[in-house]
């Protein structure tokens, strides 16, 4: 029954998909497309509700406390009219957003963050307001809660995942060990949720769920689940378990999307984030949100509508001469040399200008950066800024770095943090999914 089940949808889709079957009939119920917009849009979301669940159930996802009713995680789809190409952008749940206006509603439109329009009108609500920011047109909508997620995970055979350090979060649940492992629903679970490990907060967690999707796509094309229609096919019907989609999303459609991403190679599957302007913007009655960049943001959707490539775009993520990879106002340095000190803390370090303890005789050599064992990412981020400098571990536990300016001189260059080309940087697939997921097998957790 099963195999004929699937053999009738993957019937009804070939007969649907316009390169297979030539001229095929649109469906009248579908929302007409844009005529300045190509290629389809899937938005997905991921809900925190804890309806439902019992307490056993709560324990063994790990997600105690209240629920707040809204999307968690919102990820959207660009496929690309061809099919050669997919953009995945997430959309940050914290986005300070104008909501489209509910069904009925004679109120002027609210504000607030983006994951509360879900709370107030559900999945319609979600799509209608991302619509609205975005400027691009839903074709699809997939949604799925804590169980859902997990059920998913596990039917598509779970997901690899890897670290070059532990990661650890209690809030989660999360705890893994450095290296790659094939984990179940739960375990993605963990993984998905996890805010307070390195790099923490939203954006670090989003760039987490990027790649545990590069991951899991990967996982998927290297078993063949999605090599041809009929095992697509097979793919979607046991996602359909799982996932609730809207009324113009079925199974033919599920066929369709996962077959596409399926033939598409880590090169040609791009992950963003959507430019953040303001990481910490106050509002009262909502607390703390996050304002997009709105250059950049709208270059962004301008990419995806005009069907283009968001990787290597200047305008969405422009490119500094010297990139910082860590924030310059958070390393703390001593600088015996007032003029190195003055650049650096123009730079926005944290500077301690200690040239009146200086060595009248300056060592032979270039600057030496003595920094703490562990902040080697820091140390970087200071060399960039004194290029030829070299740089010495130390024990110490004051979490102070030492600049000792010698003989040569000091060239201090500019450099640029910026935490959208950290944590949400327009990437492809093999920049984010574990080099050989087909190892991670073996380290069941």
């Amino acid at each position: 029954m099963r195999r004929l089940t699937v053999g009738l949808a993957l019937l009804s889709s070939l007969v649907s998909w316009p390169w297979l079957a030539g001229h095929a009939g649109s469906d009248p119920g579908a929302p007409a497309a844009r005529a300045d917009s190509r290629g389809t849009n899937i938005l997905i979301v991921g809900v925190d509700s804890r309806s439902g669940l019992s307490t056993a159930e709560k324990r063994r996802l790990h997600v105690g406390g209240e629920g707040c009713d809204c999307t968690d995680v919102m990820m959207l789809v660009h496929l690309s009219e061809d099919r050669r190409r997919a953009s995945i952008v997430s959309i940050p749940r914290d986005s300070y957003v104008e909501y489209a206006t509910p069904e009925g509603a004679t109120t002027p439109a609210r504000r607030g963050k983006i994951n509360a329009a879900f709370k107030i009108g559900r999945g319609p609500l979600a799509v209608r307001t991302v619509e609205k920011v975005t400027g691009l047109h839903i074709d699809h909508y997939l949604e799925t809660g804590f169980t859902g997620f997990e059920q998913a995970v596990n039917n598509l055979g779970g997901a690899t995942v890897c670290t070059d350090k532990p990661l650890k979060d209690e809030n989660s649940g999360l705890d893994i060990t450095e290296g790659s492992h094939h984990i179940d629903g739960n375990g993605a679970l963990r993984y998905a949720r996890a805010r307070h490990i390195d790099r923490p907060g939203d954006l670090g967690r989003v760039r987490r769920q990027q790649r545990l999707l590069a991951d899991m796509l990967a996982d998927l094309t290297a078993r063949g689940a999605l090599a041809g229609p009929v095992s697509a096919a097979s793919t979607a019907h046991q996602l359909l378990t799982s996932v609730r989609t809207d009324e113009r999303t079925g199974l033919d459609d599920l066929v369709r999307i996962g077959w596409s991403l399926g033939r598409l190679s880590a090169d040609r599957t791009e992950f963003a984030t959507v430019p953040i302007a303001h990481f910490d913007h106050r509002v009262p009655g909502v607390g703390s949100t996050l304002l997009w960049h709105e250059a950049r943001s709208r270059a962004l959707w301008d990419a995806l509508r005009a069907d283009r490539p968001i990787t290597g775009d200047t305008r969405i993520l422009p490119v500094p001469e010297t990139r910082a990879e860590t924030d310059p106002a958070r390393i703390h340095v001593r600088v015996d040399d007032a003029t190195v000190a003055e650049a650096l803390r123009r730079n926005k370090f944290v500077v301690t200008d200690t040239s009146a303890s200086a060595p009248e005789v300056r060592p032979a050599g270039p600057a030496v950066i003595t920094y703490p064992v562990g902040r080697e990412a820091d140390a970087a981020t200071l060399a960039a800024a004194l290029p030829g400098a070299h740089q010495r571990a130390s024990s110490r536990t004051d979490a102070v770095f030492e600049v000792a300016v010698g003989s040569e001189p000091v060239a201090v260059k500019t450099v640029t943090y910026d935490r959208n080309v950290a944590d949400g940087a327009p990437v492809t697939a093999d920049d984010l999914r574990c080099t050989d997921v087909s190892a991670a097998h073996g380290q069941q957790r």
